[in-house]
């Protein structure tokens, strides 16, 4: 396996200064021909794929992933306030038989530092922010290094405080839409798979929540295209309920982003140390099951209502085959984290692959 452009093995503060390792690291780039031919919510960019809020925490990160052929790169999610990571490791390999049904989801996982294909991950950050004053002007940085057909989303969240009143959290939210459209960024994810007051659980299962902070945030935004990052749903009835919320406020949803479970060490006990961590996300192969359900139901949803949204798929995609297999669920745009940290040359075989379907038409 090829050295992942987040190096697992140092911690946040040393990913975010001296990162992206490995290929990454080199200012080689893919190359691409011809016009841009794929639209994004009204821009052209090369190709229907990039990366998702989470391995990309900054304009260094952002700009080497353009260079190798991801034209569609989220920027990690900020905050409206400094907000500390998650201690040492942040990232584990889990060891998972298959998917991770939601069945295997409610048991103990064994995690460790051993990565090895088929590769699934725990990422375990807490969603860390600089100072908006800092964020703002390294997300300019992110947006200029974009290069032709490429674009970059801004990701953003409200905080969960102490004693704080749904208004606040609302509150919130919309300020972290005025700041995120400071910076000049001209597509938004708002990260709706996080906690919500109260860590009662992820602001995207609460859907008057939801649409409460979505009208907040699309009456900062104006017209600006609005992502929504979800989580998986269960219960189909549920997730109509969530794809009204964004027919009416958004133009897009990403699904899904991790699935969580109890993460242990070979001797059952925690395998990320603080509080607060027992239960993490799991990402990369066994959760792209999960991820092509959320596609095909979001399309026969969007069929049956007469929606607009497009539809982002994220999870597994670790090869060419995934990727189409995301197409052929009904995904307009594609995303991978796991794959792409530890292939660089994911993008550049994506468009590859592409070509040679369309010399063969």
């Amino acid at each position: 396996m090829l050295t992942p452009f987040y190096d697992p093995e140092k911690s946040y503060e040393e990913n975010f200064t001296d990162g992206p390792f490995g290929v990454f690291a080199n200012d080689f780039a893919a190359h691409t021909e011809g016009e841009p031919q794929y639209d994004f919510l009204g821009f052209k960019v090369y190709s229907p794929f990039g990366i998702p809020a989470g391995p990309l925490i900054n304009s260094k990160f952002c700009r080497a992933a353009f260079l190798k052929g991801y034209d569609i790169c989220v920027y990690k999610t900020v905050r409206t306030g400094v907000f500390p990571c998650h201690p040492f490791p942040n990232v584990l390999s889990v060891k998972v038989d298959g998917d991770l049904t939601l069945e295997k989801a409610s048991q103990k996982l064994v995690a460790d530092n051993n990565y090895t294909e088929p590769l699934s991950i725990t990422n375990s950050f807490g969603v860390p922010s600089r100072d908006p004053a800092i964020w703002q002007e390294d997300v300019k940085k992110a947006i200029a290094s974009a290069g032709k057909g490429q674009v970059l989303v801004l990701s953003f969240m409200g905080t969960v405080k102490e004693n704080q009143t749904e208004q606040e959290f609302v509150d919130d939210w919309r300020l972290a839409a005025k700041y995120a459209k400071e910076t000049g960024a001209k597509i938004f994810e708002a990260n709706l798979s996080c906690p919500n007051i109260g860590n009662e659980g992820l602001v995207c299962y609460d859907l008057e929540m939801t649409r409460n902070v979505c009208k907040a945030i699309r009456e900062e935004l104006g017209d600006s295209p609005l992502i929504l990052k979800v989580g998986y749903y269960k219960d189909e009835e549920e997730l109509k309920k969530l794809a009204e919320i964004a027919n009416e406020y958004a133009q897009g949803i990403s699904s899904i982003n991790t699935i969580a479970a109890e993460i242990v060490d070979k001797n059952g006990n925690q395998a990320l140390p603080g509080k607060n961590r027992a239960r993490s996300g799991v990402c990369g192969s066994a959760i792209k099951w999960a991820g092509l359900d959320m596609v095909e139901k979001l399309k026969r949803t969007r069929l049956e209502m007469s929606y607009s949204y497009i539809i982002i798929g994220v999870g597994g995609v670790m090869t060419v085959d995934d990727f189409k297999e995301y197409q052929k669920a009904g995904a307009d745009i594609i995303m991978s984290a796991t794959g792409a940290m530890w292939d660089p040359y994911l993008a550049r075989d994506v468009k590859s692959e592409a070509l040679k379907l369309k010399l063969t038409i």
